[in-house]
């Protein structure tokens, strides 16, 4: 497992941390994910193999929240 951290902007309560994490959640290979708005941080514990950056930061943006370089 590996854990990454990605800065996320967009949230602005805990209803937006949910719609986060339940979309990463959501995602083969995402084991835990956590977000917090007062920080726009988002860290998700995932299978590389399975769920890479590329997969994880899409679904961010799918959900309507923007990751921020």
């Amino acid at each position: 497992m590996e854990q990454t951290t990605l800065e996320v902007t967009g949230m602005s309560c805990t209803g937006c941390e949910q719609n986060v994490v339940e979309a990463l959640e959501g995602l083969d290979g995402v084991s835990e994910a956590t977000a917090d708005h007062e920080s726009d941080e988002v860290r998700v514990e995932h299978n590389p193999a399975l769920a890479d950056a590329a997969s994880i930061g899409g679904a961010v943006e799918q959900a309507g929240y923007t990751v921020s370089a």
